[in-house]
């Protein structure tokens, strides 16, 4: 495989989203430097990034399942 196209800033709003909603299990892809990644780089989240990313949407998770 290749590298695919991708927009990396849609995965907090869409991973929220699906948390706030209820979704049980959430696929994302991670990589130190996207940039360099062998594929899907412009899909992933930096690694830097992943565990604040993780608290957030295990906030919105926490939240609808206190509604």
């Amino acid at each position: 495989g290749g590298t695919s196209g991708g927009q990396r800033e849609f995965v907090p709003p869409l991973a929220h989203a699906a948390a706030s909603i209820g979704v049980a299990a959430i696929f994302m892809e991670t990589h130190p430097d996207p940039s360099r990644a062998p594929s899907d780089g412009p899909n992933m989240i930096p690694t830097g990034e992943f565990e604040a990313l993780l608290q957030d949407i295990m906030a919105f998770d926490r939240l609808s399942k206190s509604l």
